[in-house]
């Protein structure tokens, strides 16, 4: 609270506004404009400030300070209507005089205005270009002499003078100019335009006109803010007790705290230490790790929240709370559902499908058996990645998905340890926690991918996660307590097996996806390819027909690969010219035939031709290997011109042996012979004759 010297905010000319005159007599009923206000009301013979900013506000004060300058003083039933209409304004108001107008800016005025006396709106003579009424003046209802109504006068009177030895709002003097007033209405008036009440109750009190009332309602409502008061300024004389000179920044805190504790409320840190306790009970945990977040807990509470370890503490037991300790889903164990969803996803891949299903065929006999490792190796673009969410949802499992490739930090699967702020679990236990589930299928897709550097090696990190011996009490660094990964269905993604380390090779279950035949690639390209592409794309208007030749000439002109994503490319492409022909109005045809493909994606980058010349001398069959699948190649031995050498070059050894042929030399060639003498390690081969070498064997 602001200290006792700088409450008094009221200026005087407002404390002693009330004259103590009685004004000039008015007229019954006249009409008047009527000036809407918000949250404020004016009682008789009171001083007012009022900024205005309403278009039609303004225009009425621009009249009336031409005029007589007297307008009546309306409270909004709701503040927040920006252009009120009769209804929303109360009967009674207070008849005013503008004593004056200051403009602010363009479109802002403050006015200064006096009370005259209560009105009653009888009726709305006009709303544009502002509301104007026909008012009547209201009399106070008072006895003359009532001594119950003196008795009242002066409990108030004794009341508000309480108020302002406390109030920090009121000034000393607002006690000795209610005591001046003449009469029990003016005192009750004057004193309740200085409150700072509620916008309803200051309505009320204007629209009572028994005096007597008026003054017993204000009796309750001085009580009240005279016991909120006490209470305040016991809270603030118990702040400034409990702080000495070097805590003085934090009294506001303080304040805060005190207030709370009057009030019956517990602080921030309480209720989240509160909250944390109904999460643990909550979370399922096994009886070890309950053991360490309650300890935890009570560390917590010991731990002061301004501490930056406070916060180290709260997010890990969040952390833990957070964690599926007791959620499982139900896996699907009939096999039929698996087979159906496996070969709606995939076309072929009958032998992962297989393993698929033995494994839904064990687990409904043994309900705990050991989850296996599956680690599926293939060239890019077999569909290893979306084979595992299909395996998910046959399984009716969760899935989780993290690549691991460029990773280099340990950290990232084992978590960091609990030393800083910044520190968190590691991927495997945070996929968990975003699964919701304690056996999702967790996909770690380009384990061939893992690096490794002065911040640890991430493979040997994941013999823990991927041994199904050890996997059962998992620890994550951050954590700190065994995490059960049994349950966990974990499927790795690799291109080549080469990079993998053998000890983490071990722990997998490798099923290898060779690359697809022509015909397996049109029979996807027909049930998934094509109707993705044209999804995608917002081309089902278009209904574009591939026939089997055109995808044919895709497969093998136009792409050379194990896998499918340049075949969806090419599709799409396809799909994209013919739609931009067709939004030009050109003619485009409908029908994707092999003549078509080469008319929009022009020349062909492969050459398709079939390895069958063996009728032809010199050539014979070849088999090449490559990373996108195997090539059959026609190998054709040609003459040439030379100097009937044979040089072998299949080795260091062979490379260094050059034999001279036996024949006799043709007539086109100078007869030389082999020089085979050695310098060093190097062969010298010299086609000088052998007479001018100097040591010829």
């Amino acid at each position: 609270m602001p200290p006792r010297d700088s409450k008094k905010k009221i200026t005087v000319r407002a404390v002693r506004g009330f004259p103590p005159t009685e004004p000039q007599a008015q007229p019954p009923v006249r009409e008047v404009p009527v000036l809407p206000v918000r949250h404020t009301v004016l009682f008789p013979f009171a001083f007012l400030p009022f900024n205005i900013g309403r278009p039609r506000s303004i225009t009425l004060l621009n009249d009336v300070m031409a005029g007589d300058r007297t307008i009546a003083v309306v409270t909004q039933k709701d503040g927040t209507v920006e252009e009120p209409a009769p209804g929303d304004l109360h009967g009674i108001g207070t008849l005013a005089t503008v004593l004056r107008m200051v403009r602010i800016a363009d479109d802002r005025i403050s006015i200064l205005v006096q009370g005259i006396t209560r009105v009653r709106i009888l009726e709305v003579l006009a709303e544009q270009p502002y509301l104007k009424a026909r008012v009547e003046t209201l009399a106070e209802e008072e006895k003359e002499g009532d001594v119950e109504t003196g008795a009242l006068e002066k409990a108030v009177v004794s009341e508000f003078e309480k108020v302002v030895a406390i109030s920090p709002n009121v000034p000393d003097e607002a006690a000795a100019a209610a005591r001046n007033q003449h009469c029990s209405g003016r005192v009750a008036d004057f004193i309740a335009s200085l409150l700072d009440l509620k916008a309803e109750d200051k309505q009320t009190l204007l629209e009572e006109l028994d005096v007597r009332q008026r003054l017993q309602r204000l009796t309750g409502i001085l009580a009240r803010e005279l016991q909120l008061l006490q209470v305040g300024q016991h809270i603030e004389q118990s702040v400034r007790e409990s702080i000495d000179q070097h805590q003085k920044e934090f009294l506001l805190r303080q304040q805060m705290e005190a207030i709370k504790k009057e009030l019956g409320e517990t602080d921030d840190s309480q209720r989240e230490i509160q909250e944390l306790k109904e999460k643990i009970q909550k979370a399922g945990m096994p009886e070890d790790v309950r053991k360490e977040a309650d300890r935890e807990l009570n560390r917590l509470q010991r731990i002061p929240p301004q501490a930056a370890e406070y916060t180290v503490a709260r997010t890990y037991l969040e952390s833990l709370c957070d964690m599926p300790w007791a959620v499982a889903t139900e896996d699907n164990l009939d096999p039929r559902h698996a087979r159906q969803v496996l070969d709606e996803d995939h076309y072929g891949l009958q032998k992962i499908k297989e393993r698929i299903l033995e494994f839904l065929v064990v687990r409904r006999f043994k309900k705990d058996a050991r989850t296996p490792i599956l680690c599926f190796v293939g060239p890019p673009g077999t569909g290893k990645t979306s084979l595992g969410k299909s395996i998910a949802r046959a399984l009716g499992r969760r899935f989780v998905r993290q690549s691991l490739g460029g990773v280099r930090d340990e950290a990232e699967i084992r978590g960091h340890r609990r030393t800083y702020i910044g520190a968190l679990p590691g991927n495997v236990i945070r996929g968990i926690r975003r699964a919701g589930s304690r056996n999702p299928l967790f996909m770690l897709d380009e384990i061939d991918k893992l690096g490794a550097d002065f911040r640890g090696d991430p493979a040997s990190a994941l013999l823990e996660v991927l041994d199904p011996e050890q996997n059962v009490a998992f620890m994550d660094h951050y954590l700190d307590v065994p995490f059960d990964l049994s349950q966990v269905l974990f499927i790795t993604t690799a291109n080549y097996l080469d990079p993998v380390p053998p000890a983490l090779r071990d722990r997998m279950e490798v099923i290898e996806l060779s690359g697809y035949t022509e015909q397996e690639k049109l029979e996807i390209a027909k049930r998934h390819l094509i109707p993705k592409a044209v999804r995608e794309n917002g081309l089902e208007s278009l209904q574009v027909r591939f026939l089997d030749e055109g995808l044919l000439k895709l497969v093998r002109e136009y792409t050379r690969e194990a896998g499918l994503r340049n075949l969806e490319r090419e599709i799409q492409n396809l799909l994209r010219k013919t739609a931009m022909q067709v939004a030009e109005g050109k003619e485009a045809a409908r029908e994707i035939t092999a003549q078509r493909v080469r008319e929009l994606l022009g020349p062909e980058p492969f050459d398709f031709e079939p390895a069958s010349r063996l009728d032809a001398p010199g050539a014979a069959l070849g088999l090449a290997w490559t990373p996108t699948g195997g090539e059959v190649l026609t190998v054709e031995a040609t003459g040439m011109l030379g100097s009937k050498q044979l040089i072998l070059t299949r080795s260091p050894s062979s490379a260094r042996t050059r034999r001279s042929s036996a024949s006799t030399p043709s007539s086109s060639t100078t007869p030389t012979s082999t020089c085979t003498c050695r310098r060093g390690r190097s062969p010298r081969t010299d086609r000088r004759p052998a007479s001018r070498c100097a040591r010829r064997s």
